[in-house]
């Protein structure tokens, strides 16, 4: 029984269609699926960003909520759910020096403390600590370009900060 040219064309077309969605089909039976927007109970919404304002972890979480279904309360008062960022802060230390006493590379932190209390002062996140650490390497040369990596290292540490804050809460509050 010999096929037809067509025929094996077709059947190779199917069996690429196949092969293709194989990759698919194995990450939706593995349970993996893409992280999602902010869910959080009614009953916890709208929620009140505090402080609102000068705090680069803070900022990143309003953009992440940004679009979202989370709605967002105007003040203290008319939220049923309030994140705080209690402290925030940066500091470095020498890991590494040369036999002059270089520096050749610095370990820097990014700190940050955040609870979240419902309106009626329930306790819904104790405070809980981040503390976000990566080297840096110093070398001799372009000092303006190395304070503008250490600037784009600390703006990365707030985005994930607030990655870390927004994951807590979604699986804290959808217990």
């Amino acid at each position: 029984m010999s096929l037809s040219i067509e025929a094996l064309k077709g059947r190779r077309a199917a069996l690429r269609r196949l092969l293709q969605a194989l990759p698919l089909a194995a990450l939706a039976g593995c349970g993996f699926h893409l992280r999602g927007a902010l869910e959080i109970p009614a009953d916890l919404a709208p929620i009140y960003l505090q402080p609102e304002t000068g705090s680069p972890v803070m900022l990143a979480v309003r953009e992440q909520l940004a679009g979202g279904t989370v709605p967002l309360a105007s003040s203290p008062d008319k939220a049923k759910l309030i994140l705080r960022i209690t402290a925030e802060g940066r500091s470095s230390r020498v890991v590494a020096t040369n036999d002059a006493g270089k520096v050749l590379a610095y370990e820097l932190h990014y700190l940050v403390t955040y609870e979240a209390v419902a309106a009626d002062g329930k306790v819904r996140i104790p405070k809980q600590k981040l503390d976000l650490v990566r080297t840096f390497d110093n070398p001799d040369v372009e000092v303006l370009g190395k304070q503008l990596e250490e600037a784009q290292i600390y703006q990365e540490f707030a985005v994930d900060a607030a990655d870390r804050i927004l994951m807590r809460l979604r699986t804290t509050l959808l217990r």
